[in-house]
C-alpha cells in the first residue's frame, strides 16, 4: 500500500444554510488556500468505569461524547474586487463575525454576540476524508515585518466517521490573491493613538471560549464568550513621543490601527478602537532595545472591539 503524505491537504469550506444538513462544499467553489495545517481525527471525552474487582489495574473507559477539530493558517489578502467578500469570509463569519458588503466601497467583518453561524468542513488528506458539521471557531491574527501576515483558525464541530474517498479534481484556488511581504512600502500606515513609530509585529487573538457541549437532546459547538488579547513589540520611543509607562498604570485605552496593501481590491485594515496595554517588557533585537506591550482588545458601545476592512 502507497504511503499517504501530509502534503496533499485539500480543505473545502461552506457556511450552513439549514443546522445539520450539509451543504456540500465543492473543489471548484469552497477550497481554502490552507497552510500548516493540524487535523485531529477525532477528539472524544472519557469517563472511567472505576469498577471493584479483586485484583489491580484499569478498568477502562467509556467515550461519552466526540467531536472534529482543525487548525491552519490562511494568508492575509484582499479580493481582488473592491467589494467583494474574500475567499477566507466563510471562515471569520464562523468565528463570530458579521459581514457587511458595501457594493464597490468596502467589506466589513464585526464581532456579533448571537446567532453564530456555523460552518462544514470537508478535509481531505490524501484521500482520507474527515469531515466536520456545524463547525464553530476561532482566529488569531499576524502581522510581523519581514513576514506574510496571516490568519490562524481553529474549529471544532459534529464528527463524522473518517471514509476513503477519492482526492478532489478541478480544486480552484484563484480567489486567494497572492499576499504581499510586511514592510514599510506594504505595510504604509499604523498608529497606536497619536504615535506611528517603528512597529516590528503585532498580533491579536480574538480568543472565542469554544467549546463544545453535549446533552441529552442537543450537542454542539458553541462560542460562550470572547476575551480578545494581544500583542505588539516595537522600536522602544522617547516618553515624549508615547509615554507608555504612565498608560499602563492610568489603564488608558487608544485606538490602534494597521492598514496592509497599497493597491485597490488588495488592502486590508484592521481597527482595534479602544485597546489597553499592561505588561511592559524590554528586549534586544540586535542591538536595537524593543518594547513588547500585551493588549486588552476592549469593546465600547458592544460588538466593535474589533473590525477588519477589506477595499
Amino acid at each position: 500500500m502507497a504511503a499517504k503524505s501530509m502534503k496533499k491537504v485539500l480543505l473545502l469550506a461552506k457556511l450552513h444554510v439549514t443546522a445539520g444538513v450539509d451543504p456540500v462544499p465543492d473543489a471548484a467553489t469552497n477550497a481554502i488556500l490552507l497552510r500548516n495545517a493540524t487535523i485531529t481525527p477525532v477528539s472524544a471525552e472519557y469517563v472511567e468505569r472505576a469498577l471493584l474487582r479483586p485484583f489491580m489495574g484499569n478498568a477502562g473507559q467509556i467515550a461519552t461524547t466526540q467531536y472534529g477539530q482543525i487548525e491552519g493558517e490562511v494568508e492575509l489578502a484582499g479580493a481582488g474586487v473592491v467589494g467583494k467578500a474574500p475567499a477566507w469570509g466563510p471562515l471569520l463569519r464562523a468565528c463570530g463575525f458579521a459581514e457587511t458588503i458595501t457594493e464597490g466601497v468596502d467589506v466589513r467583518y464585526t464581532p456579533v454576540s448571537g446567532e453564530l453561524e456555523t460552518i462544514a468542513l470537508h478535509t481531505i488528506l490524501d484521500g482520507l476524508l474527515h469531515e466536520i458539521k456545524n463547525a464553530r471557531g476561532t482566529v488569531t491574527f499576524d502581522v510581523s515585518a519581514k513576514g506574510i501576515p496571516f490568519m490562524r483558525f481553529r474549529f471544532l464541530g459534529e464528527y463524522v466517521p473518517i471514509k476513503d474517498a477519492v482526492n478532489p479534481t478541478g480544486v480552484d484556488y484563484s480567489a486567494f490573491l497572492k499576499p504581499l511581504g510586511v514592510n514599510k512600502k506594504n505595510t504604509p500606515e499604523w498608529s497606536f493613538g497619536a504615535y506611528t513609530g517603528c512597529l516590528q509585529s503585532l498580533s491579536f487573538d480574538v480568543a472565542n471560549q469554544l467549546e463544545w457541549k453535549s446533552m441529552i437532546g442537543c450537542e454542539g459547538a458553541e462560542i460562550t464568550d470572547r476575551q480578545p488579547k494581544g500583542n505588539i513589540s516595537l522600536r522602544l520611543p522617547k516618553i515624549a513621543e508615547l509615554n507608555w509607562p504612565k498608560m499602563v498604570i492610568e489603564a488608558t485605552e487608544q485606538p490602534l490601527s494597521i492598514t496592509h496593501g497599497v493597491t485597490a481590491g488588495n488592502i486590508i485594515e484592521i481597527n482595534l478602537p479602544q485597546v489597553q496595554i499592561t505588561n511592559p517588557s524590554y528586549s534586544d533585537d540586535s542591538g536595537t532595545a524593543m518594547l513588547g506591550l500585551d493588549l486588552n482588545v476592549n469593546p465600547k458601545d458592544g460588538n466593535d472591539e474589533i473590525e477588519i476592512v477589506v477595499r
